[in-house]
C-alpha cells in the first residue's frame, strides 16, 4: 500500500509541474486539427477530480463531480488549487486507514490524474511545448 500511495503522491507532483512549467499563454492551446478542449480545462478536470474523489473518499462514495476552478486560463488559481488540493489529499492519506471502497477510489483518481498526463503528452507535441525536466525523466518525452 505504501507503495501505490508514494506513487499515486508523485503523479499529483508530476501535474503540478506541468502547470508550473507552462506559461499562462499555453492554457489556451488545443490540439490543433481534432477535437479538443484546452490545456486550461484540462486543469479544470483534474483540479475537479481531485476535489471529487477527496469527497467521496471522506464519504466512502462517490457524490458527484465539482470543482471550484471559474477560471481555466489563470495559471495561478490552477497552481493554488492544484497544491491546495494535493495537500488535502495527502493529509487524508495520513490521517486515514483505506477500506477496500477508498483503495478502488484512490485507484480510479490515480488512473484518471495518469490519463491526463497522456493527454497532456499530446497536448504538448501538437504545440511545440517544452516539457518539463522531470516529465523527460519520467515518461522519456
Amino acid at each position: 500500500m505504501d507503495a501505490l500511495i508514494t506513487r499515486f503522491l508523485q503523479s499529483l507532483h508530476l501535474s503540478e509541474d506541468y502547470f508550473e512549467h507552462v506559461n499562462e499563454r499555453s492554457l489556451e492551446l488545443k490540439i490543433p486539427n481534432a477535437p479538443s478542449n484546452t490545456i486550461g480545462e484540462q486543469a479544470y478536470c483534474i483540479i475537479g477530480a481531485r476535489e471529487s474523489y477527496l469527497n467521496a473518499l471522506k464519504a466512502g462514495e462517490w457524490i458527484g463531480f465539482e470543482c471550484s476552478l471559474t477560471n481555466s486560463n489563470d495559471k495561478n488559481s490552477i497552481i493554488a488549487l492544484l497544491n491546495e488540493t494535493h495537500r488535502n489529499i495527502e493529509d487524508f492519506l495520513q490521517a486515514n486507514n483505506l477500506n477496500e471502497i477508498n483503495v478502488n477510489l484512490l485507484m480510479d483518481l490515480y488512473e484518471h490524474e495518469i490519463q491526463h498526463h497522456g493527454q497532456l503528452i499530446r497536448y504538448t507535441y501538437a504545440n511545440k511545448i517544452d516539457f518539463p525536466k522531470n516529465w523527460n525523466t519520467r515518461y522519456t518525452v
